[in-house]
């Protein structure tokens, strides 16, 4: 059975398209009152994430509530380091936190990896199910995953930080035992992102959110040639990067064996379009702020971008959108590219 709205996947594949598709980042979460209704009535966020059918009833309500051009499954890119051997926790309004913590090669060499850990994500892959049958066919089903170096970051620090300098000290005093947590890393996301896709997802995502804490020297050994073997191994569905704060490495990522390349607000998008040609289809990358700003502003800036973009273009923000972001600027958002015609 066909999709009705292939707008997003179209574009993905470099098509001619009548105008350009739209979605959010972090649309399905706590700028909808109905997800906020949900979440209150759980333990925590984790029991959301390893609920399926409380996952695909999160991930549908954006598509419901905003009309947007594709769904992305709700989940976490934790889940990864998780089923490799270490586990997290959630901590409301803190964000991730590890109790354990990768400290030395051993430690790597301790973790599971590839086919046997991914296997383990069978709520995901149920999630994944249940969305795909309860769309109907209406839009595409994004599945996602970090990206190596971005979950190596959690895996060393052991949550959020500012510099992630304890991450980037692990590269430098400890590289041999880097790659290989790196290596691991990239088997298990090659297989988990196959499993989503077998399980109906039409696309796949890698989040590099951290890319940009890196020098263009050590994203080149540590996080690009570990994304490069993700996007070789996967041929079953497009590709989407987003490497966030990584401009420096966007002609690099052009040569990957991947369709769109994600781009943040901070990149604007004549020197994209210079970069990377006419041809290379780009996400993003309106400044998630702007949706604080008034319904003209928010239009006209949105216009703006997607002019300069001159095509091949999936409208997006810049990074994902903020909890207190105002429904009705989301809207006027996505209304705006809705009516655009090329």
């Amino acid at each position: 059975m066909k999709i009705q709205n292939d707008l997003f996947l179209r574009a993905a594949q470099g098509e001619k398209i009548e105008r350009p598709p739209v979605w959010l980042m972090r649309q399905a979460g706590r700028i909808l009152p109905q997800y906020r209704a949900l979440r209150a009535k759980l333990s925590g966020f984790k029991e959301l994430v390893e609920t399926p059918h409380l996952a695909a009833e999160v991930t549908i309500q954006p598509v419901d509530e905003l009309d947007v051009d594709a769904a992305i499954i709700f989940s976490d890119i934790l889940v990864i380091p998780e089923v490799m051997g270490l586990e997290y926790q959630m901590v409301e309004k803190k964000g991730p936190w590890f109790p354990n913590t990768i400290q030395n090669i051993d430690d790597v060499k301790k973790l599971r990896s590839g086919a046997e850990a991914a296997a383990d994500l069978h709520y995901v892959y149920e999630a994944l199910k249940i969305t795909k049958e309860e769309l109907h066919q209406r839009i595409p089903l994004i599945g996602f995953s970090g990206a190596p170096w971005t979950l190596l970051s959690y895996m060393i620090e052991g949550s959020g930080s500012k510099t992630f300098s304890k991450a980037k000290k692990f590269l430098y005093t400890q590289p041999e035992a880097a790659h290989l947590l790196l290596d691991k890393l990239a088997d298990t996301i090659i297989v988990y992102l196959k499993n989503k896709i077998n399980a109906g997802a039409d696309l796949v995502q890698i989040f590099d959110s951290w890319a940009g804490i890196l020098s263009p020297e050590q994203y080149k050994e540590f996080s690009l040639p570990y994304i490069k073997k993700i996007c070789a191994a996967i041929s079953e569905a497009p590709i989407t990067i987003f490497a966030k704060g990584a401009w420096f490495v966007l002609k690099d990522l052009q040569e990957i064996e991947a369709n769109v390349i994600g781009l943040d607000w901070n990149t604007r998008p004549e020197f994209a379009r210079e970069l990377l040609g006419n041809k290379q289809v780009v996400q993003g990358n309106l400044d998630p702020c702007l949706l604080y700003a008034s319904h003209k502003e928010i239009k006209e800036k949105t216009l703006e971008m997607i002019e300069k973009f001159q095509g091949h273009h999936i409208v997006n923000l810049g990074h994902g959108v903020y909890p207190d972001t105002p429904l009705d600027g989301v809207k006027c958002f996505v209304n705006t590219v809705k009516e655009f015609e090329y």
